[in-house]
C-alpha cells in the first residue's frame, strides 16, 4: 500500500510517501512548533518526487502536540483523502516515535512518550492509555523497563532514573512523516482497526464565554 503521511505535531513539519516498507520521498521543514503553513507545499513536493498521483491512504499524526499544527495537518489530510476517495488514518505522536526506535531499544520495554506542554507541564502517552497532562515531579514509576521518546524525554528519563526506574533514553525526539506512515502501515498489517483522525489532546480545551456587553 502506498501512503501519504503528514506531521506537524511538534517542532517540525514533514510529509512523506511510503510504500513497500520504506519512504520513497520525504520533505521536512524545521522550525517553530509545527510550521503548519508549510505542509501543503511539503505534501506537493513528495507527491511529485515519488510520482504519486493518488496514494491508497493518507496517514496523519493526531497528537498529542500543538493545537495549530495538529489542526492544520488533520485538515489537509482530510481534504486530500476526501478528494481522492481514500481512507484517512490517525497515528498518535507516541506511535510515530515508537516506530522510529531500532528494534533493540524497544525489545522488552514499554515505550513512554513524554512531550513538552505549556506552562512547564509534560504530556505522558503510554500504550493503550489516554495521554495525561502532569508536572514532571508527578511522573509515575513504570512497573517495568521503559524506553523514553519525545522532546521531554531527557528530563523524564533523569527523573525516573533518580527514583530507581529502568528508563532507557532514546534519540527519538520529534515525529517524522516516514514514521507516521510506518506506524499506520504496521497497524493495518496487524489487523487493528484504523485510528480516527481526530486531534488527541491531554486535556479538554479551555473555552471562555464571551464577556457580556455592558
Amino acid at each position: 500500500m502506498q501512503l501519504l503521511a503528514l506531521d506537524a505535531a511538534l517542532g517540525r513539519a514533514s510529509a512523506a510517501i511510503w510504500a513497500g516498507g520504506e519512504a520513497l520521498a520525504e520533505a521536512v521543514r524545521e522550525g517553530a512548533r509545527g510550521q503548519p503553513a508549510a505542509l501543503p507545499a511539503l505534501a506537493a513536493s513528495v507527491l511529485q518526487g515519488a510520482g504519486a498521483a493518488r496514494p491508497e491512504a493518507v496517514a496523519v499524526c493526531i497528537g498529542p502536540g500543538g493545537f495549530t499544527g495538529l489542526r492544520a495537518a488533520i485538515a489537509l489530510g482530510r481534504g486530500l483523502a476526501d478528494g481522492w476517495g481514500v481512507p484517512l488514518l490517525g497515528v498518535t505522536t507516541g506511535e510515530a516515535l515508537a516506530a522510529a526506535l531500532p528494534p533493540w531499544q524497544a525489545a522488552g520495554r514499554a515505550v513512554w512518550s513524554v512531550t513538552v506542554a505549556g506552562r512547564g507541564g509534560l504530556v505522558l502517552e503510554r500504550p493503550e492509555e489516554p495521554p495525561a497532562l502532569l508536572e514532571e515531579a508527578a511522573l509515575p514509576l513504570p512497573p517495568g523497563p521503559v524506553v523514553l521518546v519525545g522532546d521531554a524525554a531527557p528530563q523524564a528519563a533523569a527523573r525516573l532514573r533518580a527514583r530507581g526506574a529502568d528508563a532507557l533514553l532514546s534519540e527519538a525526539r520529534m515525529p517524522l512523516a516516514r514514521f507516521v506512515a510506518a506506524a499506520a502501515a504496521r497497524r493495518l498489517a496487524q489487523g487493528a482497526p484504523p485510528r480516527p483522525a481526530a486531534p488527541l489532546y491531554a486535556e479538554p480545551l479551555a473555552l471562555r464565554a464571551p464577556a457580556p456587553i455592558a
